[in-house]
């Protein structure tokens, strides 16, 4: 090996000095006296002026800055994913066992479930359970304050992260890490801060499973370098903390799948800057007939040896638990997650995962156009290479050969070594999305990237340097380097905006991927929550025809449709939806609604069957199913129905009140009664059971109760006509005549064209008359 690269990681003082044997170290804190940065790391003094380089204020700065660019999102809602993996996760409740948390995925379902999408990251829900307990319930800005903070601390940790990986690995005397530069450290961390492409992760809360993993990625890496702090001395090392870093690093892999990555970045980072492995030279000696082929020193090195064993096992280790607790079977995606992975042909899938690649990387180079969702046709396939967006791939492969080559064959060793850490970092993290070694859920992700984005602003580092070094006018690229900062930081702030409400989120979306049918979809969606019934259907039309195979836009659009009296239109919607996923149990149980409307009863209780078939714990189709039987006035089924319904879900109070009104009509009040009573044990606070039971108790003249009953009621609800309307009729029956003729009023007044009660009303007048012309 030669001179040069054996100092691979002691980089020069000057032209001959050596750092490793400065003992002065500590007299002026981040710049000791008798060292001097490296010599390139000075071409960057007109972009970072020396007063930020004091280890404090770097990381003051860059944490000021990366909570900035995210601080809009603070008060941001739940949105899109996060409904799923946090308003509806029960594993977020107190009274769901914290042993749960282990045998579910990150939404909450059962791992062994043939639905799982398998992601298990256990931690990270326990930090959202943490979060609902502390801040007393689903309150978005705990939890969005949460993820912005964690965003600062990652990038925080960066500015040491990439000190090491862009200065090198050296202590003093003393044993303080040096930063030997300063300036590229605190550069790439603020370009990494502001990245746009991060906004996902930050304001969006389910992106805290990046940023749980990204921390415990750094700190699994920050905690190796720990371990090698006396490996210049011949194979030492601190195995404690080796095996540390390798706990850390499972740490984030139970926030993150991704976070395992960091063990592929410990060795790449040993072998190149403690092991000083120079690929070059091997690779002349091996193609050099002429010369022997020793062994190259790394392999005689026996503590690295050993570390590289360690980090081995360690991710066979945490490999297999992971097998084991998620099960053989892969999760289950389909063609419109991912199409590219289910072509037939390995060239197109070989052309359409680098054209991926490539859309990745233009996300890092320019993060100006990003949307939440990039599946559903937003990416047509590549069929043939005619297709000028191949140049995307080539053009993406001609800059990493480029690289690559910078890297091995550069004669500088400096230079190699930060061309290869950066590259690493760049793809290393980004190996579990890229479909190499399993098929992923997603064409791209921005959350994918928040990882290797690191390694992006490295590079991007490395070539600023380099610039500023190539010319004379460096206050124009100072200028440069600024102005990207601060359009970044201007689109953090834009796009965390966008962020707050799923209408802004799903319509910023439309710009960028308006053939994307998941993005009319959702747009259709918090429409029709709205009550935009119109303005829904017209994007879930065109959710249709982007996809003609997506069912669950078929499905909402049916549901609308039928609201609307258009029942047959939604029939033929929820066929078609059933017909293409026959296990869609939510279409099924809609289109027995449908044709229950249509009084197509044999055909309605087949697919209420069929839906319950395929979701066996389905109490709202069972509530369904129980209509039915009361409109065939098949009473013993429909209250066999909605029990079910009520022991799937207590809490069915449309199911119960059923029960209490059938039983009440069919004259079976003591039956009714105990319903009622059991119902509001376990819905105490709903009004309408209290007003189903106390026209029960009413009938059986229970009037006292009756009444306490119907006065609650009117208190949790005081504008419901027929509440005053039968609390007056009890009244009247009970002889409190005053009584019944206010509530009589009370009820007319809210509802003027309430026949039963005008009725009621006219008999009791009739009779306060009679009375009167006796009292006279």
């Amino acid at each position: 090996m030669t001179a040069e690269a054996a100092n691979g990681c002691e980089e020069r003082a000057g032209r001959g000095g050596n750092v490793s044997h400065q003992h002065n170290a500590e007299a002026r804190g981040w710049q000791p006296e008798g060292f001097r940065m490296a010599e390139w790391d000075a071409d960057l003094d007109y972009i970072v002026p020396s007063s930020v380089l004091p280890p404090f204020w770097a990381k003051l700065v860059v944490g000021f800055v990366s909570l900035v660019c995210f601080a809009r999102s603070y008060d941001g809602d739940f949105v899109f994913d996060d409904s799923e993996a946090i308003v509806n996760n029960k594993d977020l409740r107190a009274e769901t066992p914290l042993g749960d948390l282990w045998h579910h995925d990150f939404w909450g379902s059962r791992l062994s479930s043939n639905t799982s999408h398998k992601s298990y990251r256990p931690l990270t829900v326990l930090t959202f359970r943490m979060n609902y307990y502390l801040s007393g319930g689903f309150h978005p800005a705990s939890f969005h304050v949460v993820n912005i903070l964690l965003h600062g601390g990652v990038s925080v940790l960066l500015v040491d992260v990439f000190s090491v990986l862009l200065g090198g690995l050296q202590y003093t005397s003393k044993g303080r890490r040096l930063n030997l530069a300063p300036r590229s450290s605190v550069l790439a961390a603020l370009l990494f801060a502001v990245h746009p492409v991060h906004t996902e992760c930050v304001a969006g809360v389910v992106g805290r499973a990046d940023l749980l993993g990204a921390l415990f990625f750094l700190l699994s890496f920050l905690g190796y370098c720990k371990a090698l702090r006396e490996a210049n001395k011949e194979g030492t090392h601190s195995t404690c903390w080796v095996l540390l870093s390798i706990l850390l690093g499972a740490v984030a892999m139970l926030c993150k799948e991704q976070g395992i990555t960091v063990l592929g970045l410990n060795a790449v980072f040993d072998i190149l800057v403690i092991g000083k492995l120079n690929v070059l030279e091997i690779v002349q000696k091996v193609l050099h007939k002429g010369r022997s082929l020793e062994n190259p020193g790394v392999l005689r090195n026996g503590g690295l040896l050993f570390r590289m064993a360690l980090l081995a096992l360690g991710g066979a280790g945490m490999l297999f638990a992971r097998w084991r607790i998620m099960g053989t079977g892969p999760p289950a995606f389909t063609e419109v997650d991912n199409p590219a992975s289910f072509a037939d042909s390995m060239l197109v899938r070989a052309i359409n995962y680098n054209y991926y690649y490539s859309l990745n990387a233009w996300l890092l180079l320019c993060p100006w156009w990003l949307c939440f969702d990039w599946s559903m046709g937003c990416i047509p396939l590549i069929k043939s290479v005619c297709d000028w967006r191949v140049i995307a791939p080539a053009a993406l492969w001609f800059c990493l050969i480029g690289l690559i080559c910078q890297a091995l064959c550069s004669e500088d060793s400096h230079k190699r070594r930060i061309l290869t850490l950066g590259l690493g970092f760049l793809i290393i993290p980004f190996l579990p999305a890229s479909n190499l070694f399993f098929r992923v859920g997603f064409v791209v992700a921005e959350r994918a990237l928040y990882l290797p984005s690191a390694g992006y602003c490295m590079l991007l580092t490395c070539g600023l340097g380099a610039l500023s070094r190539l010319t004379k006018r460096k206050k124009l690229i100072a200028a440069l380097v600024l102005g990207i900062l601060f359009i970044n930081t201007l689109r953090c702030v834009i796009r965390s905006d966008e962020w707050r409400t799923e209408d802004q989120l799903f319509r910023s979306a439309l710009s960028v991927c308006p053939l994307n049918a998941k993005v009319h979809y959702n747009v259709g969606k918090n429409l029709a929550d709205k009550g935009n019934q119109t303005a829904a259907i017209r994007y879930y039309r065109e959710a249709v025809r982007l996809n003609p195979k997506y069912v669950h836009a078929m499905n909402n659009l049916g549901n609308i449709l039928k609201e609307r009296n258009e029942l047959q239109e939604a029939e033929q919607l929820l066929s078609l939806a059933v017909q293409i996923q026959p296990d869609f149990a939510a279409a099924w149980m809609n289109l027995g609604i449908v044709q229950n409307s249509l009084k197509r009863f044999q055909a309605a209780e087949q697919s209420y069957r069929t839906a319950i078939k395929h979701r066996r714990k389905y109490p709202d189709c069972y509530y369904n199913l129980g209509r039915l039987y009361a409109d065939l006035n098949r009473h013993v089924d429909a209250l066999n129905a909605w029990r079910n319904a009520t022991v799937l879900k207590p809490e069915h109070s449309l199911a119960w009140n059923n029960m209490i009104i059938l039983l009440d009509n069919t004259g079976n009040l003591a039956q009714a009664e105990a319903v009622g009573r059991e119902a509001l044990e376990l819905i105490p606070d709903d009004h309408s059971l209290m007003f189903s039971l106390a026209n029960v108790l009413g009938k059986s003249q229970k009037y006292k109760e009756s009444e306490a009953l119907f006065l609650k009621a009117i208190k949790a609800h005081p504008n419901a006509a027929s509440y005053h309307g039968n609390l007056a009729v009890l009244y009247h029956r009970w002889g409190h005549l005053d009584l019944a003729k206010k509530h009589y009023e009370i009820s007319l007044h809210l509802d003027p064209t309430a026949s039963g009660t005008k009725e009621n009303y006219g008999l009791l007048r009739r009779k306060l008359e009679q009375m009167q012309k006796k009292d006279v």
